[in-house]
């Protein structure tokens, strides 16, 4: 369910190397499962800076209005032009066709701050039984 070769941040977003210093972001099986049905989606232009830790789009369903927050410094290549037009993709294939951008950043090995999969399995196993997650 999460794939073993992504890094993963607290705030349930996956990061794959795609080499050349680009890393195309998206939201986890886990937080997709969570929002349930998207509707709305709101991602940054090119060219846009994406600073770690800060907003850089939103989600929306029927549950909840979320921001995006951004687990590196960088610039966005593109983003998924096909989620936003129709969010359902995020739901339908959060690891593949749901992806929501591509970043080039400088930071050698972007990412290698977040979670391996089993750490990030670790984590939303704790806040489960903490209780509920909120979001």
């Amino acid at each position: 369910m999460h794939p073993k070769e992504l890094r993963y941040s607290p705030e349930h977003i996956w990061l794959r190397d795609e080499g050349s210093g680009q890393f195309r972001l998206g939201i986890t099986y886990r937080y997709q499962e969570q929002l349930k049905a998207l509707v709305y989606l709101e991602l940054p232009p090119a060219g846009r800076e994406l600073k770690c830790g800060e907003p850089f789009g939103a989600i929306e369903s029927s549950k909840a209005s979320v921001d995006l927050i951004s687990p590196i410094d960088g610039t966005v290549v593109v983003a998924n032009a096909a989620a936003i037009q129709k969010p359902g993709l995020v739901n339908a294939d959060p690891y593949g066709e749901g992806w929501l951008v591509l970043v080039r950043s400088p930071e050698a090995g972007g990412g290698k701050s977040l979670m391996s999969a089993d750490a990030y399995l670790a984590a939303i196993s704790r806040e489960t039984e903490s209780g509920p997650c909120q979001i």
